[in-house]
């Protein structure tokens, strides 16, 4: 038990009615979405929408015939993929301003010793998401590509639909950034006493086989494609691991007894 000479609950007479709630997880999610459109505007305007698409075509098109180009088999194609690629670049540039927005509904439930520390994980998850996005684009498309049109016969020119395209690495953009946000959910399992760091290290060897798992239903049936996911969430759980003990200790109340913090 805390000591009773310790002050009241720092959280005590803050409690909002659920109307207030509602007021303010609606006032959240506008200004998420004004960030998300803004960085649309700014994208919109510099690379463009188009310069996007030759950004991210760069993988595909360096395994290509110099003469040869992505074709748009849809009516609408030329139009909405585009679209497509800018709202989700808007989203991954306004990506820490909607972990902000996630985090400030959710502060005034937490502790002065525990907010401290909220800014840091949304800096490093958001850190983490680019960081597996430009793990996609910058390597594991190019050995996919390599391997896939490996398999290519001669006979066949092989011209990927635009559509079909956007929508298989933005795919694969979504799965690395997520599966990369380990380490972040590894460490909150921990604090929230859901799990302990003893637990983790005998789940090791579960895990290896549920990230390899993972990687074969999220990844399209690409042996490269899939290793490049599991073998990051491998590297990523054992960090996670690691700095959960840090963690837990940096964010422990001042009253809570020592057995109960992470071994």
């Amino acid at each position: 038990m805390a000591d009773p000479k310790h002050k009241a609950d720092e959280l005590a007479g803050t409690e909002q009615s659920f109307v207030q709630h509602l007021i303010e997880l609606r006032d959240r999610i506008l200004y998420a979405l004004g960030g998300v459109v803004a960085c649309m505007v700014l994208l919109a305007i510099w690379p463009g929408p188009g310069g996007l698409i030759d950004l991210i075509a760069v993988p595909i098109r360096n395994h290509m015939p110099p003469d040869l180009k992505l074709i748009a088999v849809g009516v609408f194609s030329p139009f909405f993929v585009p679209l497509k690629v800018l709202m989700m670049a808007g989203f991954l540039l306004a990506l820490p301003w909607v972990m902000y927005q996630i985090w400030a509904f959710i502060a005034p439930g937490l502790y002065g010793h525990e907010k401290r520390f909220a800014i840091p994980l949304i800096v490093f998850g958001s850190a983490l998401a680019y960081v597996g996005i430009a793990f996609v684009q910058l390597f594991v498309l190019d050995k996919m590509f390599a391997f896939i049109q490996g398999f290519t016969p001669d006979s066949v020119s092989a011209t990927p639909d635009i559509a079909s395209y956007v929508s298989a690495i933005l795919s694969l953009y979504l799965a690395f950034a997520l599966a990369f946000q380990v380490p972040i959910v590894v460490i909150l399992l921990v604090r929230f006493k859901v799990v302990t760091v003893e637990q983790l290290k005998n789940f090791r060897g579960y895990f290896i086989v549920l990230a390899f798992v993972i990687a074969a239903i999220v990844t399209p049936p690409d042996v490269i494609s899939q290793i490049a996911l599991a073998v990051p969430m491998i590297l990523l759980y054992e960090v996670g691991i690691i700095g959960s003990r840090w963690f837990v200790k940096a964010t422990q109340r001042p009253e809570e007894p020592a057995s109960e913090k992470t071994d």
